[in-house]
């Protein structure tokens, strides 16, 4: 029987509408929960929406429900689709990895692979993207498909640094970055992702202006001669500083892409404003 692959994600991949609808990815939203009304990430609700509201209320977060992920599978089963690759937000970072490993476990009819990213934002997306990438190719089977996609993971990587650790540590996601006193003496951690998917601090640097500087020379660093590389910049209400990073970064001959973009309302729940964040992502040669 030919294979017919899906590739689903979640809203935290930060994949614009535009390039869902243009890869004809599925995406299923997480949600932003207020304590009188809830909204579907990236759906009904944007960042600008979270930004103007926090002062009254900060929200929390929810991952999509079993039958949300459920109706997707079986949206696409409907479609002619025998195989769906589903990847998603760090387990380390939310539940929704293990509520759509649940629903694959139990969904008949369809052959349904749920991967772990170990990330977030565009480092999620880039691996989406790579993933679609391959299957619209046709030249591998399936679990090769699968292969490749986990192998990719370890040519990603995220770092971010946040205007105030306050909102990671309302949400649960604070991981293993301390940051109490650092607040204290002004010290801006420059926050990775480690192997389990949880957040930890990668350095730490006195002052935002210092901490930036610092994030593009660790990217700079990275830069390996001969390889090319694609870089993603995106931010929570920090546009002018995310379009100088982007200025820099496309003078360097090793970045061959780069996208300038604004991550989903369910992670400015987590954030805040004041968000820089680069993901680097090796590209096949």
């Amino acid at each position: 029987m030919e294979e017919k692959i899906a590739i689903v994600t979640d809203s935290t991949s930060d994949l614009s509408k535009e390039d869902l609808k243009k890869y004809d990815i599925e995406s299923v939203p997480l949600k932003v929960i207020y304590s009188d009304r809830q909204y579907h990430d990236r759906v009904d609700i944007t960042p600008d929406e979270v930004y103007n509201h926090l002062e009254e209320e900060i929200p929390t977060t929810s991952m999509p429900s079993p039958q949300e992920i459920e109706d997707v599978y079986l949206k696409l089963k409907e479609e002619g689709y025998t195989h769906i690759i589903s990847i998603h937000i760090s387990s380390g970072l939310s539940a929704t990895y293990s509520n759509c490993r649940m629903v694959a476990d139990q969904i008949e009819g369809i052959k349904v692979k749920v991967i772990d990213s170990k990330m977030l934002s565009m480092g999620l997306g880039r691996l989406v993207l790579y993933a679609k990438e391959i299957v619209d190719k046709a030249e591998d089977s399936f679990e090769e498909i699968i292969a490749k996609v986990e192998a990719k993971k370890e040519k990603i990587e995220l770092f971010f640094v946040v205007e105030t650790l306050k909102y990671l540590k309302k949400g649960g996601r604070i991981g293993k970055v301390s940051g109490t006193i650092a607040e204290i003496l002004n010290i801006k951690p420059i926050i990775s992702i480690d192997d389990d998917g949880e957040y930890f601090t990668f350095d730490k640097v006195r002052g935002r202006k210092r901490s930036l500087k610092k994030m593009y020379s660790i990217i700079k660093d990275r830069l390996q001669e001969g390889k090319s590389y694609c870089l993603d910049v995106v931010n929570a209400a920090a546009q002018e500083e995310a379009e100088g990073f982007m200025t820099m970064f496309k003078n360097l001959p090793s970045i061959k892409k780069t996208l300038l973009g604004e991550i989903s309302p369910v992670m400015v729940v987590h954030t805040g404003p004041g968000l820089i964040g680069l993901i680097l992502t090796e590209l096949d040669e």
